[in-house]
């Protein structure tokens, strides 16, 4: 069972990320699943639909988002997967303009699988790391034309 709940969690993160397919979401989750600090702002998210709403918004903000799971394991009905992602910021979907900004982060991801569906899993990622890159970019940017104009 475990063996089977690894290749799942990597089946998860290929498809619903690398292939950004959403239907693989409402596949592979069940309907009751409960998702901790998994979103942007670490708000509890229910269900597929919730977590559908989280992916349109990330890959608006990332539309060339990669992960690589680098470790997962399973005991049980639990897995345990340790990944890193690459991408850039080129969308609005975290409500800001995009900046460009080239973003590498790594998380760290817990899953209870049952009947072959997530139930309930658990996510922490380098958010803070993430909006400071953002952010640095955006004060670069605004630096730049700054000195742009200044030099005419």
């Amino acid at each position: 069972m475990a063996d089977a709940n690894v290749e799942l969690t990597r089946r998860w993160f290929e498809e619903v990320w690398n292939q950004k397919k959403t239907a693989t979401i409402h596949e592979l989750m069940d309907t009751q699943c409960v998702s901790h600090n998994t979103s942007d702002t670490g708000d509890v998210l229910r269900g597929p639909a919730a977590f559908c709403e989280l992916q349109k918004k990330l890959l608006d903000a990332f539309p060339d988002m990669r992960i690589t799971v680098e470790e997962a394991f399973g005991a049980g009905d639990i897995v345990a997967a340790r990944w890193s992602a690459t991408m850039h910021h080129k969308g609005e979907g975290l409500g800001m303009p995009p900046t460009g900004a080239a973003i590498a982060i790594t998380g760290m991801s817990m899953a209870r699988i049952r009947n072959g569906k997530i139930v309930e899993n658990w996510d922490e990622w380098d958010k803070l790391g993430m909006f400071q890159t953002i952010e640095a970019a955006r004060q670069k940017r605004q630096m730049d034309r700054k000195v742009k104009y200044s030099l005419m």
